[in-house]
């Protein structure tokens, strides 16, 4: 069941049950007249205030939802599930007990791994459009034999998030925001990050990179797709490649921006995503 509650300016917060015992906070705005909703769905840790000024600028045109993830921000935590298949089992419930309706799905970063695990599990009949923001979809453990380095780096960066969480997480949007932001728009990122205890968050990262090859995914989406990345990724070649082994699939870079490239260039990230969502209708 739902429980709603007004947090803002039209605004809407609700609790919705995806499992027994599991609920997903979701912030949703706008209605959709005649075009298609667009569910927003964050990264690892975060949750979806992230989305915030997207949701406010899309909510004139569409009905958007943006949500926290099982075990992250107000969402329940579990000790098991928390990883992409369980998030896309979640997310295809999340979608029919709010009856959204051919969604646009945008996904940054972890949750690139959620869609391409729903496509696998799901396909795309009932989804209008896909948005890939700055993370190529997960080759599975072939990653750790052909990006030793990364897989090296990204291990050596969890021992320090297991020890000093803050420290780590505060370093961590440090290096994924490259603009000034408003007041509290980072400490609330840190914040929300904290709610995700530790064990957790390891086990989902390790799910989300290497563990599952998902890359099955773009062969079988059959909507329009568009991959939006940041110039400076160290990932942009796999993100052009995935474009290119996507039927329908377009690419979009952006430049001056870091990891979270939709804080660092809300302008240029919601023309790119406004232009995609013009094409299918």
């Amino acid at each position: 069941m739902n429980s709603p509650g007004l947090i803002g300016p039209a605004i809407v917060e609700k609790r919705t049950m995806v499992a027994p015992g599991v609920f997903l906070r979701t912030i949703e705005s706008g209605r959709s007249e005649g075009r298609p909703p667009i569910v927003f769905i964050p990264g690892w840790s975060t949750g979806a205030d992230i989305w915030r000024e997207q949701v406010e600028r899309f909510s004139e045109m569409h009905r958007v939802i943006a949500f926290d993830p099982r075990s992250q921000g107000e969402s329940s935590k579990t000790t098991s599930g928390n990883t992409p298949e369980q998030r896309a089992v979640d997310l295809h419930a999340l979608l029919s007990k709010q009856n959204v309706k051919r969604p646009v799905l945008v996904g940054w970063s972890q949750a690139v791994q959620d869609i391409a695990a729903y496509v696998l599990r799901y396909g795309t009949q009932e989804i209008a459009g896909i948005v890939f923001v700055d993370a190529p979809v997960s080759d599975g453990s072939r990653g750790i034999a052909d990006r030793p380095g990364q897989a090296a780096s990204l291990f050596r960066l969890l021992a320090l998030y297991q020890d000093e969480q803050e420290a780590y997480l505060r370093g961590m949007f440090g290096s994924i925001i490259s603009k000034p932001q408003p007041i509290g728009v980072v400490d609330q990122a840190v914040a929300v990050a904290m709610k995700t205890p530790p064990s957790i968050g390891v086990a989902m990262l390790v799910a989300d990179m290497f563990t599952t090859d998902r890359t099955a995914a773009l062969s079988k989406i059959d909507c329009p797709v568009l991959i939006v990345a940041a110039a400076t990724s160290p990932e942009l070649r796999q993100q052009k490649a995935g474009a290119t082994a996507i039927r329908n699939g377009r690419f979009v870079e952006i430049d001056d921006s870091a990891h979270a490239l939709f804080l660092d260039q809300p302008d240029c990230f919601s023309a790119a995503l406004s232009d995609f969502v013009d094409t299918l209708e």
